[in-house]
């Protein structure tokens, strides 16, 4: 733990890109031993004012001051230097080394007299941190093998492996299920107590309610406010983020009963081939999908869409069958995923966002092999006005838009091609309370003209807002199925966990 408490000032930070002001004159203090939440829509500008912090990028002007010192910019090192250490919502892990490795990553420790790394050694540095965080894996697991809950969880590990003095969380819970939620929560009121800073950006304003000291808000570059402890709650900070009440923010379709669109006989995963699934999704409908992380919700979508074939038994869409282990067949019977992982498997994010909104329907816009780029653009340019995604430029990079936009580039590429069923697999993950709604807002329209939606989410609340029935995930088979009326927390973990 820190020697001293940080105490740092961030004093009218602005910085401006030619396309846009990301920032406009932000201040923000936080000093060590408090936790302070950081909320604001996607574009918002956390992630420049983070970067800011961390010495990625110099501001234009403002100035930075560090326990009374005062400085123009950071560099990367000059921040870690100073103890400031990030987990990034973004994971990149190197898949090559193990937990330690990752960990202790240019810092390894080394053995004498020939300097050889000390792979023991940096397992007992790195295991008591594992413990402090609850975490079911070793040093010696590699990094490939981790779940993206576990990858989140070795991220932390790495941070609290420094000096650290003040902890930037961004969006540290977006993949953990609720166990490994609170036990993180914990582990921040235990380093606050340590006199360590906690900054947690994260868009589940439950947890900002549960563990933050004061609440400062973003919205499109500026400051929007700040709320204290008395004044903190879900509505306040919903206002603070968007200016605006959001009305109906969970409202479950319209249901009137349609004819099943998906249905899956016996259906076996490599995930879990002793188990058996018999589902069925009808037109008009969103069927949330839940279960504890491991259940085999996300194989049975991949399984569903043709990624990985079945072991045993038949997808059925529209009562035709569906060839098994085939992408374009599942695109073909009308079925859309749109994955939890969006980064690596969702989009070519080098690509435009135009490019990456006409991708799976090139035939349509394409002669002898040449795409027609005035109609490219028209596709996008439509899309982006019914998404209302944010982007100044449609032949702008996917990589720079903000997380929530990019979900809704994601969403676009699959709705041009008319969906029968579209799987979405944690479908607000990491995305703004405002950008939440228009995804909800998407999906009801979806259901309502006749679609069949099927919603994976780990969110509780969500899976209770918006879904018209539940099937609930248990080792590889459905252990149970509850009608809206019948929806509860207890009834879904009840379930879950047998």
């Amino acid at each position: 733990m820190p020697a001293a408490r940080i105490s740092l000032d961030l004093v009218g930070i602005t910085k401006v890109y030619p396309s846009a002001v990301a920032l406009n004159r932000v201040s923000l203090g936080i000093r060590g031993g408090e936790v302070v939440g950081l909320i604001g829509e996607n574009g918002a500008g956390k992630s420049t004012l983070m970067k800011v912090l961390g010495g990625a990028i110099a501001p234009d002007e403002g100035e930075i001051v560090i326990d009374g010192q005062s400085a123009a910019s950071l560099t990367p090192a000059g921040a870690l230097a100073r103890g400031i250490a990030f987990v990034h919502q973004e994971l990149n892990p190197f898949s090559n080394l193990d937990v330690a490795g990752n960990v202790l990553l240019g810092r390894e420790l080394r053995s004498r007299p020939f300097g050889f790394i000390d792979h023991a050694a940096m397992a007992d540095r790195v295991l008591p941190l594992l413990h402090m965080l609850g975490a079911r894996f070793q040093p010696s697991t590699p990094a490939s093998e981790l779940s993206l809950a576990d990858q989140q969880l070795m991220e932390i590990a790495k941070a609290l492996s420094t000096n650290v003095r003040l902890l930037i969380l961004d969006e540290p819970t977006s993949s953990l299920t609720l166990s490994e939620t609170q036990r993180l929560l914990n582990v921040v009121r235990r380093l606050r107590a340590d006199g360590v800073a906690i900054l947690f950006i994260t868009h589940r304003l439950a947890e900002v309610e549960e563990v933050a000291d004061r609440v400062v808000g973003l919205r499109d570059g500026r400051q929007a406010g700040e709320l204290h402890s008395g004044e903190i709650n879900r509505d306040a900070m919903v206002r603070l983020m968007i200016g605006r009440d959001v009305q109906q923010f969970y409202m479950a379709p319209k249901v009137t009963e349609g004819p099943v669109v998906l249905r899956t006989r016996g259906l076996r995963t490599g995930a879990h081939p002793g188990a058996r699934v018999d589902l069925e999704v009808r037109s008009g409908e969103i069927l949330g999908l839940a279960g504890l992380v491991g259940a085999g919700r996300t194989e049975l979508a991949r399984a569903i869409f043709g990624i990985d074939p079945v072991q045993s038994g038949q997808v059925e869409m529209n009562g035709e069958p569906v060839a098994s282990g085939s992408v374009s067949a599942s695109i073909a019977a009308g079925i859309c995923l749109v994955p939890e992982d969006r980064k690596s498997e969702g989009l070519f994010l080098d690509f435009s966002l135009a490019e990456n909104v006409v991708m799976p329907n090139l035939a349509a816009i394409a002669t002898a092999g040449f795409v027609d780029r005035r109609a490219e653009m028209e596709i996008a340019d439509q899309s982006r006005r019914r998404l209302s995604i944010r982007a100044p430029r449609l032949d702008r990079a996917v990589s720079e838009l903000s997380g929530g936009n990019q979900q809704k580039v994601v969403l676009a590429k699959w709705l041009g091609l008319d969906p029968k069923l579209i799987i979405l697999d944690e479908p607000t993950r990491g995305i703004d309370v405002g950008a939440k709604a228009e995804v909800y807002r998407l999906m009801r329209d979806l259901a309502e003209g006749g679609a069949a939606v099927l919603m994976i989410s780990s969110d509780m609340e969500e899976v209770i807002g918006v879904s018209t029935r539940v099937a609930v995930m248990r080792r590889g088979a459905i252990a149970g199925i509850l009608t809206r009326a019948d929806l509860s927390e207890e009834a879904i973990l009840s379930l879950a966990v047998g």
